[in-house]
């Protein structure tokens, strides 16, 4: 038999082939061994894979990530976290995975870039004094919109203060006393 794990009634088995019928306890004994690894019934999705399915998600859209999640058994949920670097839904704020969907938006923002670039170049003099423009316009529009969206999510929900989140003004009125207003004497 070859060497590898096996049940116990596997192993006594095995040695009452070699001659050894009763097994002395003291002498043999059988050790669980630790995998590293996912344990029985552990279904975490290895952080590779929810790497991969985030950027995907990015790069390719949604779709294309909810098709690979479908064929390893990954719901939606888990695919919009992955989306945002999450591990999971209930973990939205820790993202370690943020590097690899910052990365995917930059490339993307570069790419948009290039573009937009291209589409400026097309806008000349004469383009203008004798074509439609809008057509080239809306393309330039386009691509610094999709450079605004690709941006890090660093810059956004900025405060003039450089803060991140709301900002909240609370006003309280002023206590005046009584003898600040002029008195007005009514007849009845």
């Amino acid at each position: 038999m070859p060497m590898g794990i096996v049940s116990e009634k596997d192993f006594n088995s095995e040695l009452g082939k070699v001659g050894i019928d009763n097994p002395n306890p003291t002498k043999t004994k059988i050790v669980d061994i630790e995998h590293p690894g996912r344990k029985e019934g552990d279904v975490n999705v290895p952080d590779s894979l929810r790497r991969i399915i985030g950027e995907t998600a990015i790069s390719n859209g949604r779709e294309s990530a909810l098709e690979m999640a479908r064929q390893f058994g990954i719901s939606p949920s888990s695919v919009s976290a992955y989306t945002q670097g999450a591990t999971s839904t209930a973990s939205y704020d820790e993202r370690p995975n943020a590097d690899v969907i910052v990365g995917a938006k930059q490339k993307i923002g570069k790419l948009a870039i290039s573009k937009l670039r291209k589409a400026l170049h097309q806008i000349t003099d004469e383009k203008l004094a004798a074509a439609d423009v809008k057509d080239i316009s809306g393309v330039a529009k386009d691509m610094s919109a999709i450079v605004k969206n690709m941006d890090s999510d660093s810059n956004k929900n900025q405060n003039d203060d450089g803060r991140k989140g709301p900002t909240f003004v609370f006003y309280s009125p002023q206590f005046r006393r009584e003898e600040h207003f002029d008195v007005v004497a009514a007849k009845e």
